[in-house]
């Protein structure tokens, strides 16, 4: 969904049909359904003082950092001297609750409607589009698993040439090539997800051995007091899986890598899991191995006391 986000009280008054225009300084293409989120600004100390604003939401709740109604988003009017005159002297109301300016822009809207549940969300500059898990896993579903090396070739397959030859893909990148490794999906994951206030994490699971070098990164968030695994790159497992606690979901994911990845062949000690930031694109596979290193180090043994 297209959202916009807004501080309060302004995404209040439009949720209760009071102001159904939003003013900007730049121009938007977009029309249609478009989601207004209140952000989690606190209310402005001049807007506190506006008597005649605030005297508008009447003691309504306000819903900080939520989604909380949807309209239409129908004309993008670019305001002249005369425009802002004939607001201000034939619709005073709506002249109050914006900045009416030459040279800005009136965003119309209408079709308002609140929503029963509000959505919590971070909110984002600009128009932003929102997408639950399960849009996002759609979203997903034209990602095959493989990469793309340095000299934008594609691979299907991991071999010999992979560890020098890969670089980490955007998420813009992912979406244009329509293939990824694990590490390259998480990270078009991430950027899916990044309207979400629900306590994203991402993780590197390792196995150091001699031989070959298992590991697969994957993606969680907490959700309504659950914990959830988004797994799309790993294809036996793709699905969201529910759990109860943090600490089962991550001793879930090491048992499955255990068994299907290591053939239950492995040293405790090798087996290494770390928490990792947003990484730097095209970087190479030392440099994503040295970014997870530096993040934070989950110790199995802890999670099974």
């Amino acid at each position: 969904m297209k959202v916009l986000s807004l501080t309060e009280p302004y995404a209040t008054l439009i949720k209760e049909g009071k102001k159904l225009i939003e003013t900007r300084s730049w121009k938007t293409n977009y029309r249609g359904e478009l989601y207004i989120h209140a952000s989690a600004t606190k209310i402005s100390k001049e807007s506190k003082e506006n008597k005649e604003l605030m005297k508008l939401i009447n003691n309504t709740q306000l819903n900080f950092g939520n989604i909380i109604c949807k309209c239409n988003l129908v004309d993008c009017i670019y305001m002249t001297k005369d425009y802002v005159e004939n607001m201000k002297k034939n619709n005073y109301q709506e002249y109050i609750c914006g900045e009416y300016e030459e040279g800005r822009y009136a965003w119309v809207l209408d079709n308002i409607v609140p929503l029963k549940t509000p959505i919590k969300a971070k909110g984002q500059l600009n128009i932003w589009n929102y997408y639950n898990e399960l849009e996002i896993m759609n979203l997903m579903k034209d990602i095959e698993y493989g990469w793309i090396d340095k000299n934008n070739i594609k691979h299907n397959f991991v071999d010999e040439t992979y560890s020098n030859n890969y670089v980490l893909q955007s998420p813009n990148e992912v979406i244009k090539n329509k293939i990824g490794v694990c590490w390259d999906q998480v990270e078009l994951e991430r950027y899916y997800f990044k309207g979400n206030d629900w306590n994203i994490k991402t993780y590197f699971l390792v196995y150091y051995d001699s031989d070959k070098c298992s590991k697969h990164t994957f993606l969680t968030f907490e959700k309504n007091n659950k914990y959830y695994w988004f797994e799309h790159s790993w294809e036996k497992f793709r699905g969201i899986h529910e759990y109860n606690t943090e600490k089962d979901l991550l001793l879930d994911i090491r048992n499955k890598f255990i068994k299907y990845e290591l053939n239950n062949d492995y040293v405790s000690k090798n087996l290494v899991l770390h928490e990792y930031k947003k990484p730097k694109y095209h970087i190479s596979v030392q440099e994503f191995y040295n970014h997870c290193d530096y993040g934070r180090y989950i110790d199995f043994n802890t999670l099974y006391n």
